[in-house]
């Protein structure tokens, strides 16, 4: 990382905490910014010790989208053209990630940033927190915001998202589907704390295998997902931490998990 303080690491019980630090630009993605998220997951990716992630931003804002400065100061197509392909890559890698992600949201999370909401695997946001994606009416339409958007919610309410560029509250946001739950921001920490507990607290070979299959089966007709998934179940059957946790529940006992 160029510059290590765009980029806040913490970590301790299984969960590592990124948080992202330009508060004074709401957390615009700059391509340093998506550089140092970029780095920080391959560490994280690599680490045993890191069964789930949480990713968070400081200040008054989740994340506010693209740095429209930076883009605006070189317009050429092939630097705009590098640009969204690392955020594109960026998002691929929170998705094929083992760890599951855990968006921690408040503020805002508008445009790219509505797009790493979309993203992660979960979301808690604060019940004051809007969410947008606006390019629309700035004419620059969210066309790779949509990709994550359109996987996450119903088609025809991101299309109005899309084409009108308005905001939604928190409580629409629960309603379409985009976050898990709205609590009071003062609740948020503790919530998004004690989520990130009780996923640690299972087999992290387990949650990785769950989570690749999750998207994998979600992109196949069902006849060929029950085919994968059975498949899955089976590979998963062989696993010490399966044998461990069938007769950890049978003798009525916790289970020590290997991670094999």
């Amino acid at each position: 990382m160029t510059e290590p303080d765009l980029l806040l690491c913490q970590a301790g019980d299984g969960v590592a905490t990124l948080t992202l630090n330009r508060p004074a630009a709401r957390n615009a993605l700059s391509v340093a910014l998506m550089t140092a998220l970029e780095a920080a997951l391959a560490v994280i990716e690599a680490d045993p010790a890191i069964h789930v992630v949480v990713l968070a931003g400081a200040g008054p804002a989740f994340c506010a989208g693209h740095d429209l400065r930076e883009i605006r100061a070189d317009p050429r197509a092939a630097t705009q053209a590098a640009l969204f392909a690392q955020c594109s890559r960026l998002m691929l890698s929170i998705q094929a990630l083992r760890q599951p992600v855990i968006a921690r949201v408040h503020g805002v999370a508008t445009a790219a940033g509505c797009q790493l909401v979309a993203t992660c695997d979960l979301a808690i946001a604060a019940d004051t927190t809007r969410f947008a994606t606006p390019g629309v009416n700035i004419g620059l339409f969210c066309s790779t915001p949509m990709v994550a958007l359109t996987r996450s919610i119903a088609r025809k309410p991101a299309m109005e998202m899309l084409l009108t560029g308005e905001m939604i509250d928190a409580a629409q946001a629960v309603a379409l589907g985009l976050i898990n739950r709205a609590v009071p921001e003062s609740r948020l920490d503790a919530e998004v704390a004690d989520l990130a507990r009780k996923i640690a607290s299972k087999s992290p070979l387990v949650l990785a295998i769950g989570k690749r299959a999750f998207y994998h089966q979600a992109e196949l007709p069902v006849a060929e997902a029950y085919s994968y998934a059975a498949e899955i179940m089976t590979r998963n059957m062989q696993a010490r931490d399966a044998a461990e946790g069938i007769d950890a529940f049978l003798a009525k006992r916790p289970p020590i998990w290997s991670g094999t």
